[in-house]
């Protein structure tokens, strides 16, 4: 590996160094956005039991907002119980906002390699060419070997850059439609409470 690497030259730094940075995004983003972390089995049902037979309290909706993102949004409609329908919603749209903001943590980071690689990759391929053009002088002639490493630079950086940049596309796709599904069913949730809360609906 080490060898492909010496012979792709210094460009291939640059796309081992997106690569690195992909693969973190990648991993912590799988973990950060489970359903089980963001949308917990139950909880508006759950919320719903405790406000009818409990009420509202400043330590319940302190453990509720720090439990998942949904809880925040659940969280940000009960502070807000006493109030008018439209205050209530006003308010969940605010924490709303925030926790979709920090669902998307990272995405355009992630989706920036996936656009870049291929163009570092390509940026590679230049220098290769540059090399192969460069040690071809009048006096000397073609230089078999510097020809041989300038087309390997060329090759090897544009194939690492387009092997970074499927993976991290595919990803930066799969976790854009995750949040947006997240989303909505977080606005759906919320509804289902302030109706809860405004009697309009009995669950």
């Amino acid at each position: 590996m080490f060898a492909i690497i010496q012979a792709a030259g210094w460009p291939i730094w640059f796309i081992i160094f997106s690569s690195v940075a992909a693969l973190t995004i990648i991993i912590e983003r799988s973990l950060t956005l489970r359903k089980s972390q963001v949308l917990p089995a139950g909880l508006l049902a759950r919320v719903v039991q405790d406000y009818r037979a409990n009420g509202v309290s400043a330590e319940k909706l302190s453990q509720l907002s720090a439990s998942s993102p949904l809880g925040r949004v659940l969280a940000a409609g009960l502070k807000n119980v006493k109030s008018s329908r439209e205050i209530m919603k006003e308010s969940i749209e605010e924490v709303g906002s925030a926790v979709a903001h920090d669902l998307e943590r990272y995405l355009s980071m992630l989706g920036t390699l996936a656009a870049v690689t291929p163009l570092l990759g390509l940026f590679g391929t230049v220098i290769g060419m540059i090399e192969i053009f460069g040690a071809q002088t009048p006096a000397s002639g073609t230089n078999p070997a510097a020809l041989a490493h300038g087309i390997s630079v060329a090759l090897y950086n544009t194939a690492f850059g387009i092997m970074v940049a499927v993976p991290a596309l595919m990803f930066y796709r799969f976790f854009r439609s995750l949040v947006d599904g997240y989303i909505v069913e977080m606005e759906q949730q919320a509804v289902k409470l302030v109706e809860v809360v405004h009697g309009e609906r009995n669950n």
